[in-house]
């Protein structure tokens, strides 16, 4: 066909929209097929997309720093050997399209009890990157901001009601509140619980004119940031978090690692760490309690048949990011060993793809890494619980024996779970802690690799 739309690509299951960060072309460049076209981003990962198509970029319908729905068309393409005849009402299509672009907040949805139309508090209000860079350049205040009715969904703020309030003020108008078209249901009569924590301000804070005193330094928070602070915070106002500790004897892991590891490079040409054998014993137990591998939708348990172990990774900026090993139950310890090594180096040099970070039924952690005895992890939503492991410290333990006690030096660890108390109670939360502890404790210091 002479005209090709490129459509903003699909990026995991739960990513609904994402921002355009750069465009490499411009109208009237020529592009390859598979050439990078632009880059985007998620709340999850940034990304590149390819052209589909090979020709003449005919139209770009969006701009740098925009948030644009999965499935829209962002740019049309002439492929070669096209007629010309068209280009005038692609055009013409495109300026009209330009003038009311639907512009969505890059959040993730947090649960939501499905018997109830929830109204976000005003102190809560999210905003989309492009809104807040508008009122930032404005100079308009987060307090005005929030004081401006919106029209989007729930309530919110869009384009092109922030433009409208502009337009107001310079012809010495404001726009009165009761033009909002979104109705705030009437509550039942009955005594409010507390509230819960509004987010942090430095998620939405874009003042330009606040002081501080004292000796300080400024510094602003880089995207993945904001989104991790989201992220944390709206976890812990969906999930009732419990958090419960033990501790594992190690030592026969940590001798088969030590006796084993050089072989085992050797042979697969991949160093074995820790980690794809705590998520192995972490595999083993999720069969045995399955409700640790769910998420709750309103008043339903949603049980997943597919066991999908995201892992927290430290990135060189200090950011944490969760890349997912799927079917980590279909794997063995060369297996889980490879995909670990594989999405770690991959995060650390920014090669993520969206589909990587998407889909986690169950997230491990090892807080450990920078020397932790313990932590008390965030649930990563939509999840039920995470996994946290500590340092691997020796101490001298009390072991019992058939020919009686005696105190030996042992390779000890913490481990911690944090579950969401509306499904997972304490003593499954606790049951499933210690199974992964024996599992651990009970390692084969024999087996094979």
């Amino acid at each position: 066909m002479p005209i090709v739309d490129l459509a903003m690509p699909k990026m995991g299951e739960s990513i609904m929209e994402a921002t355009i960060l750069r465009w490499h072309k411009k109208a009237g460049d020529p592009i390859k097929q598979d050439e990078t076209l632009l880059e985007i981003a998620t709340d999850k990962v940034d990304s590149e997309v390819p052209s589909t198509a090979e020709g003449i970029i005919e139209e770009i319908l969006f701009q740098e720093n925009d948030v644009v729905r999965i499935g829209s068309v962002i740019a049309r393409i002439r492929t070669i050997g096209s007629e010309q005849t068209t280009a005038v009402s692609s055009r013409a299509s495109a300026a009209a399209y330009k003038q009311e672009p639907e512009i969505l907040e890059m959040t993730e949805v947090p649960y939501q009890p499905s018997s109830q139309q929830v109204v976000k508090a005003s102190s809560a209000r999210f905003y989309s990157p492009l809104v807040l860079n508008i009122a930032s350049n404005e100079g308009i205040s987060l307090a005005e901001l929030e004081k401006i009715p919106g029209t989007g969904n729930e309530g919110r703020l869009t384009k092109k009601d922030i433009l409208d309030y502009l337009a107001n003020l310079q012809v010495g108008t404001s726009a009165p509140v009761q033009q909002s078209t979104y109705i705030q249901p009437q509550p039942e009569p009955v005594v409010a619980p507390a509230p819960l924590p509004a987010p942090t301000q430095p998620i939405t804070d874009n003042r330009p004119n606040i002081s501080y005193s004292g000796n300080v330094e400024i510094i602003e928070m880089d995207r993945m940031r904001k989104h991790i602070s989201e992220h944390m915070v709206k976890s812990k106002a969906t999930s009732a978090h419990v958090t419960s500790f033990t501790e594992a004897d190690v030592t026969n892991l940590v001798q088969w690692r030590e006796r084993n590891k050089k072989d085992f490079e050797k042979r697969e040409n991949e160093k074995i760490t820790f980690t794809p054998l705590f998520i192995e014993a972490v595999v083993k137990c999720i069969k045995k309690y399955p409700w640790l591998n769910s998420s709750v939708d309103g008043e339903r348990i949603i049980v997943k048949k597919d066991i999908n172990i995201g892992m927290a990774t430290a990135l060189p900026t200090g950011n944490l990011i969760v890349p997912v090993i799927k079917g980590a139950d279909q794997l063995n310890l060369v297996g889980l060993t490879k995909q670990v090594n594989s999405l770690a180096n991959q995060a650390r040099n920014g090669k993520l793809k969206p589909d990587d970070t998407s889909g986690g039924t169950f997230t491990f952690t090892n807080v450990g890494t920078f020397g932790s005895l313990m932590g008390t992890p965030i649930i990563n939503q939509p999840q039920v619980a995470i996994l946290a492991v500590g340092a691997i410290k020796k101490r001298p333990v009390v072991i019992e024996t058939e020919q009686g006690d005696s105190i030996a030096i042992r390779h000890m660890m913490y481990l911690s779970l944090s579950y969401d108390h509306r499904i997972i109670d304490g003593s499954l939360g606790s049951t499933f802690l210690n199974a992964v502890a024996k599992e651990l404790e009970n390692f084969d210091a024999n087996r094979s690799f």
